[in-house]
Parts: structure tokens; sequence; C-alpha cells
């Protein structure tokens, strides 16, 4: 509840007398509260955000408008502020007591504006729609962002409602694989370099279980292998067939550090360095 005050004034003949102080409150019946299904995120991922109107009052509060600024900040004292969520063209959703409406207005896009809603005498209105983690998103752990929503209208103090969602923590790995020499002869060794990059935020540790493999065709005889430039052994770290050249990491044997970023303070992007890990197999065709 807010209080107000109240005072009239008299004026004449160059006297003013004063009335009394009126003091009333003024009860807020229009609440707002804002949730992320999802309360991580991955770069490039969509999140919905749910918000809900709850009116406790005998009258309805009509055309309201939602703006929702998608996160943004600043990346840098002095930078101008950059949004890290973007609008998923055609998500907005609109029920007043559980029942679907026709879509709401997208008056814009960034900061996110939605006008038209209603919320009946006593009852409610919930309003969805969908934003996707773009470049400005931060990718870091222990990183967050909080999107705010302003709720206005006619016949109510304006209201805020957050939700606060954080980068998933996990490993994101990718892999490739080069042949040296590219052209060898019968008997002749040949090295397969495979290099492991991890762009997420989380090493891939042994525990994540991580599992190379691989059949080499032709079969690879007498085969070493080394990780990370240290050897490998066969039975401990991997088990290789020489009669299909099937090869298999031991679960655990592979780890892959975690990425690292750096943000641009002026224009606010992040950019990654994946963390590497190489494996080199050697053997003769």
């Amino acid at each position: 509840m807010a209080a107000f005050y109240n005072q009239a004034t008299l004026s004449y003949n160059g006297t003013i007398a004063s009335s009394n102080i009126t003091v009333g409150e003024m009860i807020e019946v229009l609440s707002a509260e804002k949730n992320a299904v999802s309360g991580t995120y991955t770069p490039g991922g969509e999140n919905v955000f749910v918000i809900s109107l709850v009116n406790s009052g005998s009258a309805a509060f009509t055309d309201i408008t939602i703006t929702d600024d998608l996160g943004a900040y600043a990346p840098s004292e002095g930078a101008a502020e950059v949004v890290p969520l973007t609008y998923v063209e055609g998500t907005a959703a609109y029920y007043v007591n559980g029942v679907l409406q026709t879509a709401p207005t997208v008056a814009a896009e960034s900061p996110l504006t939605i006008t038209g809603i209603s919320v009946p005498a006593g009852g409610s209105a919930l309003v969805l729609y969908a934003a996707r983690a773009n470049e400005f998103a931060p990718p870091t752990a222990g990183s967050s962002m909080t999107n705010t929503a302003e709720i206005s209208g006619t016949g109510f103090t304006a209201l805020t409602a957050s939700a606060e969602t954080a980068p998933a923590g996990a490993p994101d790995l990718a892999i490739s694989k080069s042949l040296s020499p590219t052209q060898v002869e019968e008997n002749g060794e040949v090295t397969y370099t495979f290099i492991i990059q991890n762009y997420g935020n989380t090493e891939a540790s042994a525990e994540d279980s991580v599992i190379f493999s691989d059949t080499f065709t032709p079969v690879l005889n007498g085969l070493t292998a080394q990780f990370n430039g240290a050897a490998w052994t066969a039975g401990t770290d991997y088990t290789y067939a020489e009669s299909t050249g099937e090869f298999v990491s031991t679960a655990g044997s592979v780890t892959v550090p975690a990425a690292t970023y750096t943000q641009d303070p002026d224009t606010g992007a992040w950019a990654v360095q994946p963390g590497v890990s190489t494996l080199v197999i050697t053997g003769t065709i």
C-alpha cells in the first residue's frame, strides 16, 4: 500500500487559509511476476519468458504495455548498452484466465514492447515470448544476465518484474582429424592427428567419461598413441584390435580444458578461445 496526502487552501484579501491534511492509502491490486522456463542458456539457444499479471481488484485493467529490456547492459564504463537477448519473432502469446487470446501486438522488438494487454477484475493474464541468447550474452561460468520488464498503463503505478538466467555449465566438444603423409607406400608409416576442442565454459574432465573411437582402414600395425604429448598405454588408456583396426579410448582418458572468453569493452561482443587437447596415433599400413 502507498499513502497519499491532500490539503486544500483558500485565498482571500491577501490571506491564506489551509484545510486539514487528509491521508489515504492506495491499495495496489495489480501484481506482476516474471520467470524463465529454463534457468540456464546456451549460446544461440532459445528460452521462454513468462510474465504473470494478477488483478485482485474489482475493476479491470486494460491497454497495458509490457516493455522488456532483454537484458540490456553496458559492457564497460562509458560504453553503449548492448542487448544479449534477441526476441524470436512470432512467439508472443497471451492468456486471460488460462484461455489463449489473439496474439498480442509487438510494437517493437528491442526493447521488446507488447501492447494491448488486459487483466480482468479478480483475474489473471499470462504473457509468454521466446528470446535467443546472442553474441552479447555472457558465456563465462559464474556470470548471469537479468532481463527486466516494465508493466505500465492507466490506473496503476508502473510495475517491474525480472528474470535472471545463467550460462549452462557444460563442455561443448568438437573434433577434427588429419593424416600425414597423405600419400604413403605400402608398409609405410602414417600419423593421424586429432584436435579436440572444447567451446564450453566447463572442463571435459575424467568424470565426463569422454570416449574417443576410430576404426582405421587400412589397419594400423605397430600402433602407438600420444595424448597431449604423453604416451598412452594399451589396455590402460585405450584398446586396439589389429584384426579390425578399431581403436577405443578408456572412458575418462580424454580430457579437454574449458574455453576462455574475452569481451570487447567497446562493442560488447564475446570471443571464444576453445580449450584444446591433441591425440596423435601412429602406425604402419
